[in-house]
């Protein structure tokens, strides 16, 4: 029965890792781009790291996309846009002139009426267009345009073309006509001023586009077998667009099914032996954390989510990568979990990260040293200004190591890029982000960061302060609990802090009924009016209670945990006894003097139920010397263990050991036993 359960356990395991492995791959080699396959990686001012380059066919040399641009905006500024000349209008509007002064609706005489029909003649062949239209063409006065008449075509400067703004004012400058000016101001002389050159929009478009279109794309050749550049030698401007030509014709050439797969294919193997080499540090080393699903979870999201980021900002060619806080993930984990953890998590998704980049080596390096920085400088996270020393150190290290790789491929350090130091900068204040960032994770996968436990073991405020006020016996018993339980943990390796505030919370469900507690009674024991098994309720009931006020206080999970489990599935004994020896012929019910548990389940929740005990109890000592302290220890725990309270926590005998040397002395300084003097004996003196 338990070979079958112990094995269902086993297989349940390999499953959930293989699903684990399998759903961070697909999702990871989903967003690797695949469709622009790079297969060589260069920039202008880099060195070639690759052999040497020989063309293996022919191929144009492509003209960049600015280049190609620059000669598109020269055509188009040159072009000369097609109007057609309409010569029906000027006959429509001097005929429609004259006919008004044969009607005398204009009171002029003949000879400015001749004068007039000459110069509206003159405009009209000069062409006239529409006001906004000649603004539109008009911003260059050298501009030429062709004027269509019947089956000619003329070049014509714009500045040499009237609007019907401008030819209205010619007629008033005229010398010839400026005696006459208020005579002709009567006439409303723009009714006969219309445009007589129309855009030909058709012909214009079409031509246009046959300008462009006879853009080449390329300027050159490389031909088979020519070398184009070699091991060691700077990428220039030339080389780059020969090196993105054949990139370019590489790209037009393998689009063929088979490549594709063999890309895809690559990435998933790739990409699942990293991830399987990370699963396989899990659970050889930290097998622990798989019986933690949201440990797990955190994990595998952290060295999912950031290659995705990257393969997104590659694809779409969005900022630069270097702006990624990716010492995000060693600071998490180191936070959370533990140093050795975070390392292998950011070499993990580090080394996935780097087949997405353009420059594997620098990247892999600059990120490790930013890693390891993050590792190092933040050991433990107590204060808010170690996340800002945090990022100044990384951003620091991140441009000392790439200055260092700069000045190995660079001898000449003017020419250093200087551009890349600004996306430390700008990493360095995202990384700032992890403090906000930490509690939404805390929430999220269920953790507690030491920040949060420091504001929590915080006496001033909250629960403590209302525990120090209510119950103030049960508060000082909590600090001395907290400080015994923090001591042995540090002697043993053990999470102090976490022990240290679960403790001082053990027993805040004593706020209830404070008086029916020992360390808080003064004088009246309100006991001696109960019966044995109402006592005993109301005393088992302070775990009940102090889960509901933890819940109302909306503590983190764990620091409920150690109010369950400080009592385990222990039985309150004094009334139990009590109760035994009053009836000693009924059989009793042992679960109504009994707490609910669970039992201890970490290492702290086990050094808290012995630090509480102990103390407890030896408050009750009639003397303190070293044999009762240590006699008191040793039989506390030792009952401890034969009642098997510890059988679920992964504490050993050498763990337990160091407890008990610890409480021991511990509970001697605190009540300052000391050597017990010899009496003098009386003796009967001798007569003299």
């Amino acid at each position: 029965m338990n070979f079958n359960a112990s094995g269902g356990h086993y297989w349940q395991n390999i499953f959930t890792r293989a699903i684990l492995v399998t759903a961070c791959v697909a999702i990871i080699v989903w967003f690797l781009p695949r469709n622009e396959r790079q297969r060589i990686r260069y920039d202008v001012g880099k060195p070639w790291m690759y052999g040497s380059f020989i063309a293996k066919f022919d191929f144009p040399i492509y003209k960049s996309d600015e280049a190609v641009k620059a000669e598109r905006d020269s055509l188009i500024s040159s072009f000369q846009p097609y109007y057609m000349y309409r010569a029906q209008v000027e006959v429509q509007q001097l005929t429609k002139f004259k006919k008004a002064c044969e009607e005398h609706r204009h009171d002029i005489s003949a000879e400015v009426r001749n004068l007039l029909l000459d110069r509206l003649h003159r405009l009209y062949q000069a062409g006239i267009m529409s006001t906004p239209e000649y603004r539109a063409v008009a911003t260059d006065s050298t501009h030429l345009l062709r004027v269509v008449s019947g089956k000619e075509a003329q070049s014509v400067q714009v500045n040499c073309i009237y609007s019907t703004m401008s030819a209205y004012e010619q007629l008033f400058s005229d010398e010839r006509l400026a005696p006459y000016r208020q005579v002709l101001q009567r006439c409303n002389l723009n009714e006969y001023i219309e445009p007589n050159l129309a855009y030909d929009r058709t012909r214009s478009e079409t031509e246009l586009n046959d300008l462009l279109s006879g853009i080449s794309p390329a300027s050159g050749m490389v031909l088979s077998g020519q070398k184009v550049i070699d091991r060691g030698e700077i990428v220039d401007e030339y080389d780059y667009r020969v090196l993105s030509s054949f990139e370019r014709e590489m790209q037009r050439r393998q689009a063929s099914d088979a490549e594709l797969t063999s890309t895809f294919a690559g990435q998933v193997l790739f990409v699942s032996i990293l991830v399987i080499l990370f699963t396989a540090y899990l659970t050889l080393f930290r097998k622990d954390y798989f019986e933690k699903p949201r440990s797990t979870l955190m994990l595998y999201v952290m060295i999912t989510l950031f290659p995705v980021l990257v393969s997104m900002m590659m694809a779409h060619s969005v900022f630069n990568v270097y702006i990624i806080p990716f010492a995000m993930v060693p600071i998490f984990v180191r936070v959370f979990m533990d140093s050795r953890t975070a390392f292998v998590t950011h070499v993990t998704m580090v080394l996935i990260c780097a087949a997405v980049v353009k420059y594997q080596y620098e990247f892999i390096i600059v990120q490790l040293v930013s890693g390891m920085m993050a590792i190092y400088s933040l050991r433990e996270l107590s204060r808010r200004a170690q996340v800002f020393r945090t990022a100044l150190m990384v951003a620091l290290a991140s441009s000392i190591v790439y200055f260092a790789l700069q000045l190995m491929q660079e001898n000449d350090v003017t020419k250093l890029d200087a551009g890349m130091y600004y996306y430390f900068v700008i990493n360095g204040v995202f990384l700032l982000l992890a403090y906000p960032l930490m509690y939404l994770i805390e929430k999220t996968f269920g953790f507690i960061s030491d920040v949060t436990l420091f504001e929590l073991s915080n006496t001033n405020k909250g629960l403590l302060r209302r525990l120090s006020e209510v119950a103030p016996g049960t508060f000082q018993h909590s600090i001395t609990v907290g400080n015994l339980a923090a001591e042995i943990a540090n002697k043993i390796g053990a999470n102090s802090l976490l022990v240290r505030t679960g403790a001082l919370y053990h027993d805040i469900g004593k706020m209830v009924s404070p008086a029916f507690f020992t360390e808080n009674q003064v004088g009246l024991n309100p006991h001696e009016r109960m019966t044995y098994k109402e006592s005993a309720q109301i005393i088992i009931s302070h775990v009940y209670e102090g889960v509901k006020e933890a819940e109302k206080a909306n503590l983190p999970n764990v620091i409920r945990d150690f109010i369950l489990t400080h009592h385990g599935k222990g039985m309150a004994k004094y009334f139990y006894i009590k109760y035994c020896n009053d009836h000693p012929d009924e059989k009793v019910d042992e679960e109504e003097f009994s707490y609910p548990g669970p039992n201890p389940f970490t290492r702290e929740q086990a050094l808290l139920m012995m630090a509480d005990t102990v103390e407890a109890a030896s408050r009750s000592l009639s003397s303190y010397t070293e044999e009762s302290i240590s006699e008191l220890v040793e039989r506390l725990i030792d009952q401890q263990v034969a009642a098997g309270y510890f059988k679920e926590c992964p504490i050993t005998f050498r763990d337990i050991g160091q407890a008990k040397l610890v409480l021991i002395e511990r509970l001697k300084s605190i009540y300052h036993t000391r050597v017990q003097y010899p009496e003098l004996k009386k003796t009967t003196q001798p007569k003299a």
